[in-house]
């Protein structure tokens, strides 16, 4: 039976890039260290709140229909979600992936100070306004199809 306080969502992608400014590559699978980020992703930091960036498939799916061959990992968001509508989740939300890992969401959106590839392709750009971000407050490993629970 499902819990009327819980929203259920899953992992589609999980991307990584070993540099800033690079492309990142989808994996099947990968660590998340608390009160850091992903291992081996060059935005992982335990010095600021933006340790991993989260973008739905539906968000992804907007720039989709605007005519963009565009996907997971396209707009540099470690992780793909699907079936819960990101943006809308409060500054502290917690979530849980997978069986006992542990995530706080820090930051809705970001500023964009460069205009991407895609902005320039589309004139528009969902990250901005729809990516969040979260801090690891218990890591583990993660794998594509983990379920995410968000507790409100």
């Amino acid at each position: 039976m499902l819990n009327d306080s819980l929203i259920m969502a899953k992992i589609i992608s999980i991307n990584i890039s070993p540099k800033k400014g690079m492309r990142k590559k989808a994996v099947e699978s990968a660590l998340l260290k608390d009160d850091y980020g992903i291992e081996n992703d060059a935005h992982a930091s335990g010095e600021w709140h933006r340790q991993v960036s989260l973008l739905a498939t539906e968000s992804i799916k907007k720039m989709h229909d605007k005519g963009l061959d565009v996907g997971p990992g396209d707009f540099a968001e470690n992780i793909t979600t699907e079936g819960v509508d990101l943006p809308a989740l409060p500054v502290g939300t917690k979530m849980t992936v997978g069986t006992d890992i542990e995530l706080e969401v820090s930051q809705i959106g970001k500023l964009c100070h460069n205009r991407c590839a895609i902005y320039h392709q589309a004139g528009d750009c969902v990250m901005p306004r729809e990516g969040i971000f979260v801090k690891v407050i218990k890591g583990g490993q993660i794998k594509v199809g983990d379920e995410i629970k968000v507790i409100r």
